[in-house]
């Protein structure tokens, strides 16, 4: 009989406990050390969905800068100076092509992406109209999720204690026309 009644109180518990999961989200799993890993906005790049790769989860949508945080947490306005070359919206196609926009949908830049295997770090190729490359550049990559992606600048490129945290999240921003 006591057997049967502690039975039917961890049955009790665990309808309830099952309801509390976040099943939002179609994706997978994921591991709890995936999920320990995606609390920290600090943490190497984290995966929501172990099955997609770092490109996909880049290219699953487009992306909104909305927010900016320095080395200290402190959450730093889109107009600051060190913050404000990397506020807009950002898509990036599967193909490898990307388009940035202002916010207010003028054309910022666009050219070819790519995110290394392990995602931790995003290298951009900007070009012009014709195709000639204005500049390259790798931005390090501290979170990437289904709903969230954050990389990090450095104001002065030889003081690595001095950084900022670009944070973007997904955005239904429909893409400007060129």
């Amino acid at each position: 009989m006591k057997i049967s009644q502690i039975a039917a109180t961890a049955a009790l518990i665990a309808v309830p406990l099952a309801g509390c999961s976040d099943d939002s989200s179609d994706t997978a799993a994921t591991t709890s050390a995936e999920t320990t890993s995606a609390m920290s906005t600090t943490a190497a790049t984290t995966t929501a969905n172990s099955a997609q790769t770092p490109s996909q989860i880049l290219s699953a949508h487009p992306w909104e800068t909305t927010d900016a945080v320095d080395q200290d947490g402190d959450e730093l306005p889109l107009t600051d100076a060190n913050v404000q070359n990397y506020v807009g919206f950002a898509y990036f196609d599967a193909d490898g092509t990307f388009e940035m926009y202002t916010l207010d949908d003028k054309p910022k830049m666009h050219g070819d992406w790519t995110v290394s295997a392990d995602g931790k770090t995003r290298h951009i190729v900007a070009k012009n109209d014709d195709g000639t490359v204005m500049f390259e550049r790798d931005s390090e990559i501290t979170e990437l999720t289904d709903s969230m992606f954050t990389y990090r600048t450095y104001p002065d490129q030889n003081d690595k204690s001095k950084y900022v945290d670009i944070i973007h999240t997904p955005t239904d921003h429909p893409e400007p026309q060129r």
